[in-house]
């Protein structure tokens, strides 16, 4: 029987380990109660970009807190929000005009969803179909479960899911000779079905470049190109994922950017505070706005939380934004510096499909239960890399490497090195 009466994420309590105490934290390091210090190689769910404790951003928030912490965002406003929502659309494509604030990334996605939803409601259409892609992970709230890829997170609540119909997502990796046949299937079958049913699919929505909870499936920016371009030359409207891919974590300030398209709507959260305070933002087009303004109050997008804009989140966001200024060269880099290190890899009889995508690295474990989110791979070598001092969280079979920007290339060397250490020891593990 547990001794605390805190439920944890993504844990079964029963058959858990007591949950690591942390005391302090300060850039990549982590200091659990009994002294062990432990290094933060996946930026503590991938939120965490300049490291953490960062001084600038304590202090934005500890001089707004004497200022404004808190104020109802319906019919306010207040300077914080109002400059992050300007730094934003510097940075984005020029279609993103408009920013509505919210919390956390699953709540992101679920505006996004009712904001193409009702897009067309508002204009007397009915389309009450999405499209999604093969292994994604948009979070979990319903809307956000509904386009997913249906797995354990989803199985209780299947039958309260609303359709969605699926694409295969090319993932591909170093080596791949198959990469294109499976961006051409994919291609065509979403090719078929805008046009064959042109009036019937709300929007179709995707992480870009990266799958991350899917277990960091990569493709190319190609395919991200020509399925933008398949689905709004036909109107269809395209909501990129950005919660995990933006803020520099792909390579270039988001991965729109790299993939050099304009999705009509965009979710932003995790990196957006440098990991400090929960906030998320959803960003939407011109002609997505135009829908929803109007004298009718039925066409008003009825979405908001107690918290929505929160000052404190807002001044967070704004010093980690100046702070990507300063880390921009760092994430440009890190990809060179993970592939550096992975080719020593190459050849390692129980690792394949090695892949790279700005600063995340990713590789996959063999295994006779590949995607199985649940195999005993991940809690041996989360447990191990633990105990020597780095924080790894494989995805099933899939090890991988996230770490803040302020992370050093003498301290990334030494992370590989541990790497090194749990492959070797890893047949003894599963004996």
């Amino acid at each position: 029987m547990t001794t605390s009466p805190i439920w944890h994420p993504f844990t079964q309590a029963k058959t858990a380990p007591p949950p690591l105490k942390v005391k302090s934290a300060a850039g990549v390091w982590l200091t659990l109660e009994n002294g062990h210090q432990v290094l933060d190689a996946i930026s503590s769910w991938w939120v965490n970009t300049h490291g953490h404790a960062h001084p600038a951003i304590a202090e934005a928030i500890y001089a707004q807190a004497k200022t404004l912490e808190q104020v109802i965002f319906a019919g306010f406003t207040h300077d914080p929000a109002e400059r992050l929502a300007l730094k934003l659309r510097q940075k984005l494509p020029d279609r993103l005009e408009h920013v509505f604030f919210s919390d956390n990334g699953s709540t992101a996605v679920e505006v996004a969803l009712k904001m193409a939803y009702q897009f067309w409601v508002n204009q007397g259409q009915k389309r009450s179909t999405f499209l999604a892609l093969e292994g994604a992970y948009h979070g979990d709230t319903f809307g956000a479960m509904a386009v997913g890829e249906r797995s354990i997170f989803t199985q209780a609540f299947q039958d309260l899911l609303m359709t969605v119909e699926f694409l295969p997502f090319p993932a591909t990796h170093w080596g791949d000779e198959t990469v294109e046949e499976k961006e051409a299937q994919a291609l065509a079958i979403l090719q078929q079905k805008l046009e064959q049913n042109p009036q019937k699919y709300a929007g179709l929505i995707l992480e870009p470049l990266v799958q991350g909870a899917g277990g960091m499936r990569m493709c190319r920016p190609g395919f991200v190109q020509q399925v933008v371009n398949c689905c709004q030359s036909r109107e269809t409207i395209v909501i990129f994922d950005e919660i995990m891919t933006g803020f520099g974590r792909t390579g270039d300030w988001f991965a729109c950017l790299k993939a050099q398209v304009e999705p009509d709507i965009i979710c932003l959260s995790k990196g957006l505070t440098g990991g400090f305070l929960p906030l998320s933002v959803t960003l939407c087009s011109d002609r997505i706005y135009q829908a929803f303004y109007s004298e009718d109050p039925l066409k008003t997008l009825y979405h908001g939380h107690s918290f929505t804009a929160n000052p404190l989140g807002c001044a967070a966001a704004l010093a980690a934004w100046d702070l990507m200024d300063q880390a921009e060269p760092r994430f440009r880099s890190l990809e060179a510096l993970h592939l550096s290190h992975l080719h020593r890899f190459q050849d390692h009889p129980l690792i394949e499909n090695y892949r790279v995508t700005g600063t995340i690295a990713a590789l996959d474990l063999q295994s006779d239960r590949p995607g199985d989110y649940l195999t005993p791979i991940s809690a041996l070598l989360r447990e191990r890399s633990i105990a020597k001092g780095v924080l790894l969280r494989p995805l099933g079979n899939v090890l991988y490497l996230l770490p803040p920007y302020c992370i050093t290339d003498e301290e990334l060397s030494w992370v590989y090195s541990i790497i090194h250490e749990l492959l070797a020891e890893l047949p003894r593990m599963l004996a």
